[in-house]
């Protein structure tokens, strides 16, 4: 069974980036059926419920990298104050802002959709290989991919989300 990355956007308008969205992940071939719109419930004294995530079936084949490259180009062409949170199941977060996406420099752009991949298809937050993940999900400040997103572009957080 796939995995559910969950995809919500915050700012004025989500309603209508999370359906932009949802259309540049459809046209990546190897996303094409994975993509789905999700409602909230309705609040209640409210009617009807609200467009608020998109879930991603995540599995083998690079359906973690085609998000991540989707997901990080997309958000580059936004404007304004834009944050998009990816949760898998697990509870892994991560958080991107298209303040400081968009002024990232190309090796940092892959380096940021490497991390995310990396993210999305494991389920946890590692160590970037040179021993300063410490393992519980959460990056330690020095090597981690946490550490690396927040060098290179501030505002782009990884770490466990609260359950």
């Amino acid at each position: 069974m796939d995995d559910l990355a969950r995809i919500r956007i915050d700012g004025t308008g989500s309603t209508d980036e999370l359906r932009s969205l949802r259309q540049w992940l459809i046209e990546e071939d190897r996303l094409r059926g994975r993509v789905q719109l999700a409602e909230a419930p309705p609040e209640p004294g409210t009617l009807g419920s609200v467009l608020d995530t998109l879930t991603v079936a995540l599995g083998p084949g690079g359906v973690a990298t085609a998000v991540a490259s989707v997901l990080i180009s997309w958000i580059r062409r936004q404007r304004g104050n834009v944050s998009v949170k990816v949760t898998r199941p697990d509870g892994t977060v991560a958080e991107l802002s298209a303040t400081h996406v968009s002024a990232l420099e190309a090796p940092e752009v892959r380096q940021l959709a490497a991390e995310l991949a990396r993210s999305l298809d494991q389920g946890t937050v590692q160590g970037n290989g040179n021993g300063n993940g410490n393992g519980n999900g959460q990056g330690d400040g020095h090597g981690s991919p946490q550490a690396a997103a927040e060098r290179t572009a501030p505002g782009v957080e990884d770490g466990q989300a609260a359950r």
